[in-house]
């Protein structure tokens, strides 16, 4: 019998990853956060990126970047409210979420391949044991247009949040990511397909409990690579909305301001 569970939960695994591969996951501002949807929700987000400037530096006109997806959970950090019920069990804390996204605006050619999947799992802080920090595996912009939309970047994050005494110093996040080095290039079209995640969040609950606050930095000089900061005000429990700049590391990319839309069902 113990063999049979692990079988198939090495199945449901496994369908999970292939079935459900590559979009937007839950994110800070620009690069995956261990967050994961809560479980029977659907989250829809619609994200707009604007240039500061209307053309590159080859004097191209460039368009408004959008990007719209649901985000859908899959399992719940507590094992009796999943449809495996009991099956989960050996696995605990372990929640995950899959979606895709449609982008538009990113060029004649991508734009013919405008679907791209993505999942992520991961585990809460404080999961199993005190001081325990949450952490998240996944991959997104998993496009279906070999070596043109098929990005699939892996990545591998930790946070935990800080305090000394009763001050909430935020959260702290590190990570690490991988992508497919045809599609990952800097500048001069070299490989440019791995780097670092890190990041800070805080809710200002001395403001208000609506308002978080992010610094959000992704390696590389290849279109993934960017320093981000912005804030997210939530209007209701369901809506809320992201503002963010987006400073590229690769200096042929024009700066873009973020405006994102998050609605949860």
């Amino acid at each position: 019998m113990k063999g049979i569970r692990i079988c198939i939960l090495s199945f449901t695994f496994c369908a999970l990853c292939f079935a459900f591969s590559y979009a937007t996951p839950t994110t800070l501002i620009w690069a995956p956060s261990t967050d994961i949807q809560p479980y029977k929700k659907i989250h829809l987000n619609v994200d707009n990126y604007t240039s500061v400037r209307g053309k590159d530096h080859n004097d191209v006109r460039l368009y408004v970047q959008q990007v719209y997806g649901p985000t859908f959970s899959l399992l719940s950090d507590k094992p009796e409210e999943n449809l495996l019920g009991k099956l989960w069990s050996p696995l605990g804390k372990i929640m995950a979420e899959t979606g895709f996204d449609y982008k538009k605006g990113f060029g004649p050619l991508l734009d013919k391949w405008p679907l791209y999947f993505h999942f992520k799992l991961g585990v809460p802080e404080d999961a199993y044991f005190k001081y325990m920090p949450a952490f998240a595996v996944g991959c997104y912009d998993m496009g279906y247009k070999h070596n043109y939309t098929n990005n699939n970047v892996w990545y591998l994050r930790g946070a935990k949040t800080l305090n000394i005494g009763k001050l909430n110093l935020g959260r702290f996040s590190a990570g690490y990511f991988n992508g497919n080095a045809k599609t990952l290039r800097d500048q001069d079209s070299l490989r440019d397909n791995q780097g670092a995640m890190l990041a800070w969040e805080r809710t200002m609950s001395e403001i208000s409990d609506k308002l978080w606050l992010c610094v959000d930095y992704q390696g590389t000089r290849s279109t993934y690579g960017a320093l981000n900061y912005g804030f997210a005000w939530k209007f209701t429990n369901n809506i809320s909305t992201i503002i963010g700049y987006e400073v590229y590391n690769n200096p042929n990319y024009r700066n873009t301001i973020t405006f994102q839309l998050d609605i949860d069902f």
